[in-house]
């Protein structure tokens, strides 16, 4: 079976956000303004998704 996979996208800013979630931006693979990354679907990735949602668009 092949894993799912997510397509998350940074729409938002990160410059006046907690530092946290800065970094939580960084984990999932994300450098700037409409960077995309394609993400293995795991809860852990959902819930970094879930933290910053306000910043990201997910689909997939």
């Amino acid at each position: 079976m092949a894993d799912k996979k997510i397509k998350v996208t940074l729409v938002r800013s990160v410059i006046g956000t907690k530092q946290s979630h800065r970094a939580t931006v960084r984990g999932l693979g994300l450098r700037r303004v409409n960077h995309t990354a394609e993400l293995i679907d795991t809860p852990e990735v959902r819930g970094m998704i879930n933290k910053v949602s306000y910043l990201v668009k997910c689909e997939g």
